[in-house]
């Protein structure tokens, strides 16, 4: 039976990370087994992995053309599974499927986080004389887990993914077979080619969204979420709230939307079209001796697209809290409940990389990204600061508190929609001095970054815009020679002044 993802993606490693994918060029049961087991056990919380049977590998990729494996051997291995995974203690049956792609046949093995786990699994599971060992993965490796890691696998083992657990509240008549064939359709699984003649049962659980015994399956939490009409009778105020400020925080105006409810990735694309029309605006500047023009955004998309994305995957379903969208003249607020992982420092999203070890909600992830609405793990912060630098824009504030309540996201306008900016900066060719020199890039998110914070240091500033020192220094002491900014106190505890000039008399 198909699996509920698209296997030329899977191939390609578009929409699961390379970690959680790996080629084996013929069947080699003793390494597949120990990799099955390292999957099972998923002592990240990322969602398991795939085995892919039939496929070279050459720098982490599949090699092609494919290998694939001879048809008469296919039988001959299924058969074989049936006796190795009743090896694996608690057994396990990964998902199995035969795909036939460039007329080369390959054997898919889908291993999600499993239910029972610590599993631990032989050494050599083709010898007579066994010995077991818990197997996890590190990087793109299964290894065997140390004495450290053996209880860490003990400790999660009734730790189960809020997103991954069964909903006993619920029953199978709950989850619209339309959304599910939708969610098919879209991602293009074979599996929707077989969807109109399955049960819901036999669908839903060659997906892995039901448990229990055939005569009383329950969805998991995940089918919920995307897969019912209204989740919020499952999770209070699983929701977005907008509420726009059109005279700033201060003033007892405000807009209330009515709240963007339905399945999550509905929720998304909702409020992401929502940021299309009615806020989202772009200049177009002509540029002096240049054919081609400039074109900026207020807020660029694919930031925003990414905030919502995230505030959704990475939100605590048990909260009763919704995710709040804030819109101020200058200013967007996103504010999710909780905060991030503990695992996750502070300074981390100054300095970077974020690598989380827990993921609140693997299995969201996974379909989310199979949608395109999100992308691989411990991107999104570095994909919204990107996507921020290349629009000229000032980089996001993210807060949280220290006991992980909350975490905020604030998106400063662009300087050159911001009304009452003290510096005119309609225009990318604005002029540094009398001569033909324009203003930088950097030296326009320096300004904006000094506004937002005063008190920021030139090292700071330096690694906030991930430049280097120097480059920092050079910008602001043309900044300063202009007169433009100034540093009042000490390099370490002063703070910076702007004056009010307007630079196109310049």
């Amino acid at each position: 039976m198909p699996l509920p993802i698209n296997i030329l993606e899977l191939l390609k490693g578009r929409i699961i990370e390379h970690d959680r994918i790996e080629f084996k060029e013929g069947w080699n049961p003793d390494a597949i087994y120990r990799t099955i087991c390292a999957f099972a056990n998923d002592i990240e919380n990322i969602g398991g992995g795939y085995i892919i049977i039939g496929v070279e590998e050459e720098n982490g990729m599949a090699k092609l053309p494919l290998k694939g494996i001879q048809p008469e051997q296919i039988d001959a291995i299924q058969r074989q599974m049936i006796g190795l995974n009743n090896l694996i203690k608690p057994v396990y049956t990964p998902k199995l499927s035969i795909e036939e792609i460039d007329s080369k046949h390959i054997i898919v093995l889908w291993i999600p986080g499993g239910a029972n786990r610590p599993y631990e699994v032989p050494e050599l599971i083709t010898v007579k004389e066994k010995r077991y060992f818990y197997y996890i993965r590190k990087y793109s490796n299964s290894v065997k887990a140390n004495q450290k890691e053996q209880q860490e696998l003990i400790s999660i083992a009734n730790q189960v993914p809020f997103d991954d657990r069964v909903n006993t509240t619920a029953t199978l008549d709950d989850i619209s077979m339309t959304l599910i064939r939708d969610h098919l359709r879209i991602t293009k699984s074979r599996l929707h080619e077989f969807s109109e003649s399955l049960s819901k049962a036999d669908l839903l659980g060659q997906m892995d969204l039901v448990s229990g015994p055939p005569e009383m399956l329950f969805p998991r939490n995940v089918a919920l979420m995307l897969f019912s009409e209204s989740p919020e009778k499952y999770f209070p105020y699983s929701r977005i709230e907008v509420v726009e400020f059109p005279n700033g925080a201060d003033d007892p105006e405000f807009n209330e939307r009515p709240p963007f409810t339905g399945p999550v990735q509905q929720q998304i694309i909702k409020v992401i079209d929502f940021f299309k029309t009615n806020i989202l605006q772009e200049k177009i500047i002509k540029q002096p001796d240049k054919a081609e023009a400039v074109r900026i955004w207020n807020y660029p998309l694919e930031a925003l697209e990414e905030a919502i994305a995230n505030s959704i995957y990475h939100r605590d379903y048990q909260t009763r809290e919704p995710v709040e969208v804030r819109i101020y003249p200058d200013s967007i607020c996103i504010l999710n409940y909780v905060g991030p992982d503990r695992s996750i420092k502070p300074e981390t999203f100054k300095v970077g990389p974020i690598k989380p070890r827990r993921y609140r909600n693997r299995r969201l992830g996974d379909f989310l990204k199979e949608l395109d609405l999100t992308e691989g793990k411990a991107t999104g912060i570095p994909r919204i600061k990107k996507a921020l630098k290349e629009n000229g824009s000032p980089v996001p504030i993210l807060d949280f508190d220290e006991e992980r309540t909350y975490f905020e996201v604030d998106f400063i306008i662009h300087p050159a929609f911001n009304g009452k900016n003290n510096i005119n900066i309609s225009d990318k060719s604005i002029r540094l001095n009398k001569s033909t020199e324009t203003l930088k890039e950097s030296a326009s998110l320096i300004l904006s970054i000094i506004k937002i914070n005063p008190n920021i240091t030139a090292s700071e500033i330096a690694l906030e815009l991930n430049i280097s020192s120097r480059a920092a220094q050079k910008q602001i002491a043309n900044l300063k020679s202009l007169g433009i900014i100034e540093r009042v106190g000490s390099k370490k505890t002063g703070y910076w002044t702007i004056k009010e000039i307007d630079l196109s008399s310049y």
